[in-house]
């Protein structure tokens, strides 16, 4: 850009998604931006505060009258100077990412770590002076037969005006980290207090943050919201991240700032959502993959970037949740960190098994949790394994040319007829096909705007159905495919799925280069799975079950067709939605649920793809579509998978 460019400007030249009512006059401020500074070697430039041009009137003005959250700007008003780097806050997108991550609604049974007493307790005695404090916990010895409670000590400065208030009966509320250990007074309400308490379950992806807003009493989910991980700033996937730790002193406290203050602002929307008090909010359970567990207790993940993989600590961890940074909760609030598995296999895994529970099944089960790093969990009631795969951010609908998050307009569907070669789809947000009556009119908010993770693997295993790819993965041309929609990419080609560039929108494709990123990421995965069978001396499972936020939207066909896990019958593929934040609600839930995770983890063996000789040699094979060697019999039996050979340059390359 020019400088001198607005960023609201820059932002829509760009095609970045930054709103704005007002029309740029710095009324509606709707265009907020935040821009870091420091050192970004990802970008390999230096943001520096003087890369936007000063506050100017109108911004002072509007931070007056209604007031501009500490270090953001308007994009109408900021003028881009030099090279910078800028984040375009959630509020200020016009189509918010939709966080497809909700909690399954299965019953627990409930052993929460909190429970309310309500306490008489002695009024103070010149004959028999003691403090307030020792009174209380007498009473609770007295009346509750609970031995040794202590007292949160932020709670101390307030104990004596709630203990007056309620005329020497409070209601305290209690939290067990354990069924043996001593309870902790976590808050004190005057008199009797009346409904529910309520605890956070925060699944902490390296792409996504997801919490549910459980209540304490049922076990339903109140509410749930998420939000992109701003760490992505810092490197989309984890090894970016920990090279950033690395190459920049002070990045990992960076990271861990970036990511407390989001969970901050993401719990505090959702209470306000469900119109449910923060005070009430006591105990919150988290899962994570080893590099976010350590960034968000504030540990530095460099180890995890070098072979061993040493973690600082893999066991559960109990602990107030002001430690973690989270002042949007109460200051007696605890909070729970689910145990790790290994260096590359983190809590989300554990709470993963903790959801679908392997360990108590007769049937050979391999679980996939999908996401930029995937973890996979093979076993049955004799032997549970786990492993972790680098798939990349491809899945989730980076590194594609027409890739996005998962936002209305994404197309998440899609289907070829395989005579006609022409495609038809389905967009996030509304319920139509594209080629059925009334799409045009309900699409035309959000419009088409690109391919999400759902709709580029159904793309690509729909172009393999259709005789538009072959095996190895390449596109075929307008010639050799029978169709217009094949337009040329200098030497290769790509297939055309929508044009909006009559109206002003995008020209939405699938091409070579997609599909290399999306062949790299599912024969990582392949590969993977493929390690934990011969550990476990099987060339086949029983079932297999599709986690995380992708296993509730990709079909198991198309999952099947692009080689993306072994080949069963279609039937035996399950989704298991948001197993991970399952998994955190059972533990929020449930004291024994905590035990039994902690004592599962212990038994599940690990085995590092990154130091295993064989992981390569199948990672190969599984680049072919569905796959190289292995027959994938049963997919064939109910998917057509037509063996075209595209090689439009083979003479050429013999020549070279």
């Amino acid at each position: 850009m020019p400088a001198g460019t607005p960023v609201l400007g820059a932002a829509r030249q760009l095609g970045v998604d930054l709103d704005s009512v007002c029309g740029g006059r710095g009324i509606c401020s709707r265009c907020q931006v935040a821009p870091a500074f420091g050192q970004f070697a990802k970008h390999g430039i230096t943001s520096a505060e003087v890369a936007l041009s000063d506050w100017n009137i109108v911004e002072a003005r509007y931070a007056e009258k209604r007031g501009l959250a500490p270090g953001r700007r308007l994009g109408c008003q900021a003028r881009i100077l030099s090279d910078v780097v800028i984040d375009v806050p959630p509020e200020s997108q016009l189509h918010r990412q939709v966080i497809r991550k909700d909690a399954d609604a299965r019953p627990v049974e409930m052993d929460p770590a909190l429970r309310l007493c309500l306490v008489e307790v002695a009024p103070p005695d010149m004959q028999a002076p003691s403090g307030d404090l020792e009174r209380l916990t007498e009473a609770l010895r007295t009346q509750w037969g609970i031995e040794g409670a202590t007292l949160e000590p932020p709670l101390l400065a307030t104990l004596q005006k709630t203990l007056r208030e309620g005329n020497w009966t409070v209601t305290a509320a209690l939290h067990r980290s354990s069924a043996e250990a001593p309870p902790r007074i976590a808050a004190l309400w005057p008199g009797l207090l009346e409904g529910d308490l309520h605890g956070f379950a925060i699944d902490l992806g390296s792409t996504t943050i997801a919490a549910h807003l459980v209540s304490l009493r049922s076990g339903e989910v109140v509410a749930s919201a998420g939000v992109m991980n701003p760490q992505i700033r810092f490197g989309e996937d984890l090894m970016s991240r920990v090279s950033y730790a690395m190459m920049n002193p002070g990045g990992a406290a960076e990271m861990t700032a970036a990511v407390r203050a989001a969970l901050n602002t993401l719990l505090q929307e959702i209470a306000a959502r469900a119109g449910v008090q923060t005070s009430r909010i006591l105990d919150v359970s988290l899962v994570g993959n080893p590099v976010m567990h350590h960034l968000l207790l504030g540990l530095d993940p460099v180890e995890l970037g070098q072979a061993p993989f040493a973690l600082a600590t893999c066991s559960s961890q109990n602990l107030p949740a002001r430690d973690l940074g989270l002042g949007a909760l109460p200051v007696g609030a605890q909070a729970y960190l689910l145990p790790l598995i290994a260096g590359h296999v983190g809590a989300d895994a554990a709470a993963v098994a903790l959801s679908e529970a392997p360990d108590r099944s007769d049937e050979l089960m391999l679980i996939v949790d999908v996401g930029t790093n995937a973890e996979i969990l093979l076993g049955n009631r004799h032997r549970v394994l786990a492993c972790s795969s680098p798939t990349g951010p491809a899945f989730e609908g980076a590194q594609i040319s027409s890739g996005q998050r998962a936002a209305p307009g994404a197309i998440e569907s899609l289907r070829i007829d395989p005579e006609t070669k022409e495609p038809r789809f389905r967009v996030i947000g509304c319920g139509l096909w594209s080629d059925e009556p009334g799409f045009a009119e309900a699409t035309a908010r959000s419009g088409i705007t690109g391919l999400c993770g759902s709709g580029i693997i159904e793309a690509v295993a729909e172009m393999r159905m259709a005789g538009l790819l072959d095996a190895g993965g390449l596109i075929g041309s307008a010639q050799q495919t029978d169709t217009p929609r094949m337009r040329p990419e200098g030497r290769t080609h790509a297939y055309l799925i929508h044009d909006g560039s009559t109206s002003g929108g995008p020209v939405i494709t699938v091409t070579q280069a997609d599909i290399r990123a999306i062949q790299l990421a599912k024969a990582a995965l392949y590969a993977g799975a493929r390690l934990l069978m011969d550990e476990m001396g099987v060339d086949k499972v029983d079932r297999v079950v599709l986690a995380g936020a992708f296993g509730a939207h990709i079909s198991p066909r198309h999952a099947l067709v692009l080689g993306m896990i072994p080949d069963v019958p279609v039937a035996r593929v399950t989704s298991a939605g948001n197993a991970a934040g399952t998994g955190a609600r059972i533990a929020l839930c449930s004291l024994a649920a905590r035990r039994r995770v902690e004592a599962l983890v212990r038994k599940i063996t690990k085995v590092e793809t990154a130091i295993e000789p064989r992981f390569q040699e199948h990672f190969v094979a599984a680049s072919a579509i569905p796959h190289a060697s292995a027959p994938f019999a049963e997919t064939r039996r109910t998917a057509p998978l037509p063996e075209p050979s595209f090689n439009a340059e083979g003479p050429r390359r013999r020549r070279r």
